[in-house]
Order: C-alpha cells, then sequence, then structure tokens
C-alpha cells in the first residue's frame, strides 16, 4: 500500500455537492465479477469497500469527480457476504462462506483471520461504544463477539434461527434471522437479549437497519414490504408497514436493502425490481425514486456525511440457479445525493 493511499485514506475528506458530479450516476472502476453482496464506506474519507461472490473484498478511493480509483483488494476462501469499516478508518472487517471473520489493516496492508464460526458468516460489524469489538451473526444460529486484542471469541448470544442481517446503532443491535425471528440486544450487556421481538411482516426477512438515533429499526422482506418498528413500549403506536417494490401488473419484489442517512435519519430502500427510493418515515412520504436499473440491487450505502450514495446492480438469487447467468452484470453506481432528495418533510394533513 502506497504512502499517498494510506495519508488520504486517514485524513482526507471529500465533501459532495450535486454539482460536483455530472447529473448521470457513476459507475465504479473495475467493480467484482461476481454477485455484489455488501458495500460499507469508511467514517473518515470516502473510501468504499465491496465484497462479492467473486471471494474478494474490494476497497475503491471515490474522488469529487466521481471517479473511483480500485485501490486493494484481500480474498477469502469462499463467497464474501458482509463487510464494514472501522470507526477510525483504518480496518475492514468481512465475513462469508468459508465462515471466518477477516481483517485488513489499512496501516499495514496485511490482513488476518478475526473471527469463526461453524457456518457462514452472514454479518459482520464494529461495535460503536467499542470500537476493538466486532460482532458476527452466522448461519450457525448464534451472535459471537471478538476482541481484535484476542485471538478467541469473548461472548456469545444463541440465536432462534440463523442470521440473515443485522445491524448496529450506538448501543442498539438488531439480528433479523429466518423464521422472521428479530432479536434485539442492548450492547451495555451484550450476551442478554433485551427483547425478542417477530417481524410484523408475512414472509421472510430480507434486511434489518437501525434508525439513526438508535430507537427503533427498519425489516424489509420478500415481499415488498418495510416495517418500521421501534424499541420502546412508548412507542409501539408508531409502528407502521408499507408496500414498496412492485410495478403496475402488480407483481412483488423483494426488498433487499435499506440504509438510513446519517444526518437526517431519512432512509434508502432498494429492491429485485430494479430501484431505489428514499423514503421519511415520520412524515410517511417518499423522497426520490430513482430510474430502473432493470437489474436487481442487492446492496446500498451513504457516505459518512450522507452525499453520496452507492448502489450496486447484480443477481440477488431472488429466482434462484436458474437466472445466475454469467452475462449478469455486475456493477456498484455512485449518486451525488441533492440535499432536497433526503431532507425530512413536514406531514401531509390528511
Amino acid at each position: 500500500m502506497s504512502f499517498c493511499f494510506l495519508l488520504i485514506l486517514l485524513c482526507g475528506t471529500t465533501y459532495f455537492t450535486s454539482s460536483a458530479m455530472d447529473s448521470k450516476d457513476f459507475e465504479v472502476t473495475s467493480p467484482p465479477t461476481d454477485g455484489i453482496s455488501a458495500l460499507s464506506f469508511s467514517s473518515q474519507a470516502n473510501f468504499l469497500a465491496a465484497s462479492s461472490w467473486d471471494e474478494q473484498v474490494r476497497i475503491y478511493e471515490v474522488q469529487s469527480s466521481g471517479n473511483t480509483i480500485p485501490r486493494t483488494a484481500y480474498s477469502h476462501q469462499g463467497p464474501v457476504l458482509s463487510v464494514a469499516w472501522s470507526k477510525d478508518g483504518t480496518k475492514v472487517v468481512s465475513g462469508g462462506g468459508d465462515a471466518v471473520g477477516r481483517m485488513f489493516d489499512v496501516t499495514t496492508g496485511q490482513f488476518t483471520q478475526i473471527a469463526s464460526h461453524e457456518a457462514p458468516i452472514k454479518s459482520i460489524q464494529f461495535l460503536d461504544q467499542t470500537p476493538h469489538v466486532v460482532a458476527t451473526g452466522s448461519w450457525d444460529k448464534t451472535l459471537q463477539y471478538w476482541d481484535l486484542r484476542s485471538p478467541s471469541s469473548i461472548g456469545k448470544l444463541s440465536l432462534p434461527d440463523r442470521c440473515y442481517s443485522m445491524d448496529i446503532q450506538g448501543s442498539l443491535l438488531v439480528a433479523g434471522c429466518a423464521e422472521k425471528h428479530v432479536m434485539i440486544v442492548d450492547l451495555t450487556a451484550p450476551t442478554t437479549p433485551f427483547k425478542q421481538a417477530t417481524s410484523p411482516l408475512k414472509w421472510q426477512t430480507r434486511t434489518v437497519s437501525c434508525f439513526t438515533q438508535g430507537r427503533g429499526y427498519a425489516v424489509g422482506s420478500i415481499e415488498g414490504r418495510v416495517a418500521i418498528q421501534y424499541i420502546e413500549e412508548k412507542e409501539q403506536s408508531k409502528n407502521f408497514s408499507f408496500k414498496c417494490h412492485r410495478d403496475e401488473q402488480k407483481n412483488v419484489f423483494s426488498v433487499n436493502a435499506i440504509s438510513f442517512h446519517p444526518g437526517h435519519g431519512t432512509f434508502s430502500t432498494a429492491g429485485a425490481d430494479g430501484t431505489v427510493s428514499f423514503w421519511d418515515k415520520d412524515s410517511k412520504q417518499r423522497l426520490k425514486l430513482f430510474p430502473n436499473l432493470h437489474g436487481t440491487i442487492p446492496c446500498t450505502a451513504f457516505n459518512h456525511n450522507g452525499t453520496l450514495f452507492a448502489y450496486a446492480m447484480s443477481y440477488d438469487w431472488s429466482k434462484g440457479h436458474r437466472f445466475a447467468l454469467p452475462t449478469y452484470p455486475n456493477k456498484i453506481l455512485l449518486h451525488a445525493v441533492k440535499e432536497d432528495d433526503v431532507k425530512p418533510r413536514a406531514t401531509k394533513k390528511r
């Protein structure tokens, strides 16, 4: 890794405006060669990590012009299913089908194994309040914690079923599991369930994402619906669900990804119908609808200041192996976020 790359990665901050990039979204240079499973931006600078079924994690520098430079990559021994940055921007962690978690240290250019499970690791995240600890959610029906300074797990929580998705915000951890189970954990007591819930949606959970304030979470399912769920009993009256990612022929598509804007608390949804939408949960309005890509969108991410939005186009397996064609495109696109498209709106009078 070059000294210039390291200096930019640790110190550089680029602010995007609606005029900084062309109105057309930019494609990332040299994207993954197979399905793209997760995207994550550094919290310190505009560097984007992407995990893929091609067994690679790639890191890109995103310039203010929208151009991208592939900076480095490292490998797993199976499909990589999740990727995340440390809060100080010096480390990238990933988990995958090889049932191990790996860490790439951008200061040294070295990667090491930091976690292991008995089945694939579907989700991996750094804890916000304990930056040297990583949480992993696995298909072996466990949630485990790993101190980067120690070779073994420092804590374990049994899940009701396989982990399909996980997110962390402050002291809140939410894991969406098979059979619609949702495990809610207060990270001040990380090995004890705070609450075990059931998704209010009818079908399989695809993704969960925590509110930026940590007061609740959103659940997306394969039935083209999103549920907004609050944690505290006093706010349960605010819970609701809504339909999305459906076409004019009434076909229903999976909601694959939900990402909350770091500043405004509005959020995006992306689906197997090939569209992205921005939403305001408080006023219950759609803020923006992206043009249809005519290809499934498996994952999304906002950058650290919410001025840039990344979304991938690649096969999401929603129609089984018969549609996993080698000709299916794999792209990562970058969108310069306009303030008006993510700013909360006043509630409409009924």
